[in-house]
C-alpha cells in the first residue's frame, strides 16, 4: 500500500477510555486514523442500533494528536453506521474496535459491543479486527498490547481478509516479557451460570443485579480460553454468517 491506509476506530467503553486511547496512538503510526466512539460505555450492548431515539454525533478532541474524533450517542454498531454514511468520504481501509477493557473470549463474543462494531464494519466489507485486554480496570496498563496489535494491524493490511471474515483478538493480562506470543485458535465453548440478586428500593419496588460466573465447557488445547490460560494472545477468526451449514442436510430430511 503507497498511500497510508484510512483506519476507522471505535469501542464499547466510551470515547475517553484508556484502551481506545492507546489503539488511537498506535494506528496514528499506520495510517490516517479516524475516531468514531460512543459518548458512554455501551459495554454489553452485542449489535444493537438505535432506531427509536434520535443520534448526535459531534466533532471533539479528547486529546491532541493528527486524529479526527467524533463522539456518538449511540452503539458501537451505530459508530460505525454513522462513519460509513456521514463522515468518512471513501471506504476505510481498516476498522479497529477497542482495545476492550476485560475479555471478549468465548461466548462474551456474542455480548460485546466491541466486537459487534468490527462485525458491523465486516458487513459493511470493511477488514476489521477487535482487540481486548483482559482487565477490567478502568486504569488497566495496555504498554504490553502495542507491539502486538501493531503486528496483526500490519499483517491484515498486507494480506486483507476474506469478505465475511473479522478477527477478535484477546491479550492475557501479563507484562509484555511474560507474553509468549500470538495463538491462532477457535473459540471456546463455554457459557454464563447466571444469577440475579435481587434487591428493594427504598420504594418498596423489587430491582435486580445481574451476576454470575463463567464456565468453561471446553477442555480443547486450540481454544482462545486456553491460549489465554496459557499466556499466549488469542487470534479467533470470526464469521457472521450463522447458518448451521452442517444442518442444512438433516433438516431436508424431514416431512416439512
Amino acid at each position: 500500500m503507497t498511500e497510508k491506509p484510512l483506519i476507522l476506530v471505535t469501542n464499547d467503553d466510551g470515547i475517553t477510555a484508556p484502551g481506545i486511547r492507546t489503539l488511537i496512538s498506535v494506528m496514528n503510526e499506520i495510517g490516517d486514523v479516524v475516531v468514531v466512539a460512543p459518548d458512554n460505555p455501551q459495554s454489553g450492548m452485542g449489535h444493537a442500533i438505535t432506531v427509536n431515539t434520535t443520534l448526535r454525533c459531534n466533532p471533539v478532541t479528547v486529546d491532541e494528536g493528527p486524529q479526527l474524533e467524533y463522539s456518538c450517542s449511540g452503539t458501537p454498531a451505530d459508530c460505525v453506521k454513522m462513519a460509513s454514511n456521514e463522515i468518512l468520504n471513501r471506504k476505510p481501509d481498516l476498522c479497529v474496535s477497542g482495545i476492550n477493557h476485560g475479555s471478549n473470549a468465548s461466548l462474551n463474543v456474542i455480548y460485546s459491543g466491541t466486537m459487534s462494531a468490527a462485525v458491523e464494519a465486516g458487513i459493511e466489507g470493511v477488514p476489521a479486527i477487535g482487540f481486548s485486554l483482559l482487565d477490567y480496570n478502568w486504569d488497566a496498563n495496555f504498554d504490553a498490547c502495542k507491539e502486538y496489535v501493531r503486528k496483526i494491524v500490519l499483517n491484515v493490511l498486507d494480506n486483507n481478509l476474506p469478505e465475511g471474515i473479522v478477527l477478535n483478538v484477546n491479550i492475557p493480562n501479563l507484562k509484555k516479557e511474560d507474553i509468549k506470543g500470538i495463538k491462532v485458535c477457535r473459540q471456546a465453548h463455554g457459557n454464563w451460570k447466571e444469577d440475579f440478586d435481587k434487591r428493594v428500593s427504598p420504594q418498596g419496588e423489587d430491582y435486580y443485579w445481574l451476576t454470575g460466573k463463567f464456565v468453561n465447557l471446553d477442555q480443547g488445547e486450540d481454544t482462545d480460553l486456553w491460549a489465554l490460560e496459557n499466556g499466549y494472545i488469542s487470534l479467533v477468526p470470526v464469521q457472521f454468517d450463522l447458518t448451521a451449514h452442517h444442518y442444512i442436510q438433516k433438516l431436508n430430511s424431514w416431512d416439512l
